[in-house]
């Protein structure tokens, strides 16, 4: 499943003054895409804008960094396109309090990552009942979209699976030291975190396959 990774500002950022400034990039957790790169985007912008000093913040993920744009403080912030449209017309996470934002540029392609490893026996979604199952860190739009997935899977995210709330890289260690079956990550590739599990001697990784649930999904959510 392909997402969109877009960069968000605030309206009220995008057209305050040219003066000089302090600018933070929510990012997400240090074992995602995310982090890395705002730390890249603000060496540049240190580096190469006159008067700016730009810092990478370590935040949960697109929620949490669409709520800080929301703050109209001097912030961009990295999100998927799901989850910048919900804050942009008050829905889901954000119901009941728009954010008034603008996308600067599209960034990359995301996917949809829900990983097992071998020995779990876990090959479908539906495998996934009465799993123990990360879906996703609080604040991150992995969250949004892992229940959106369960729900187009016919699982019920409070009562079919035992649910954690995980970082990808917390979710790596969980599946390592057996703590959990599987879990949601949406990112792009490669992701270190998933990276580390696939190198991790004595396990097998698994990509669950989601194709099958892709259609409801998008007749409900687009």
């Amino acid at each position: 499943m392909k997402l969109i990774k877009v960069i968000a500002v605030s309206l009220a950022m995008l057209f305050g003054s040219a003066q000089a400034q302090n600018l933070s990039i929510a990012t997400g957790g240090t074992g995602g895409v995310y982090y890395p790169m705002g730390g890249g985007l603000a060496s540049v912008l240190s580096s190469k804008v006159p008067g700016m000093s730009a810092t990478a913040e370590v935040t949960g993920g697109s929620v949490d960094n669409l709520n800080l744009i929301g703050t109209g403080k001097p912030y961009v912030g990295f999100s998927m396109a799901d989850a910048a449209k919900d804050a942009k017309d008050g829905e889901g996470k954000f119901t009941n309090k728009k954010i008034d934002l603008r996308s600067l540029l599209v960034l990359y392609p995301n996917l949809m990552h829900v990983v097992t490893v071998e020995s779990t026996g876990i090959k479908s979604m539906k495998d996934l009942k009465g799993k123990r199952v990360s879906t996703g860190a609080p604040g991150s739009a992995t969250e949004v979209m892992a229940f959106r997935l369960l729900e187009a899977a016919g699982l019920d995210k409070d009562k079919d699976v035992k649910r954690e709330r995980l970082s990808v890289a917390e979710s790596v260690n969980a599946v390592k030291d057996r703590k959990i079956d599987a879990f949601f990550w949406v990112g792009g590739l490669p992701t270190a975190a998933v990276t580390d599990l696939a190198n991790s001697p004595g396990m097998k990784i698994v990509m669950v396959d989601n194709a099958a649930e892709v259609g409801a999904m998008n007749k409900k959510y687009g």
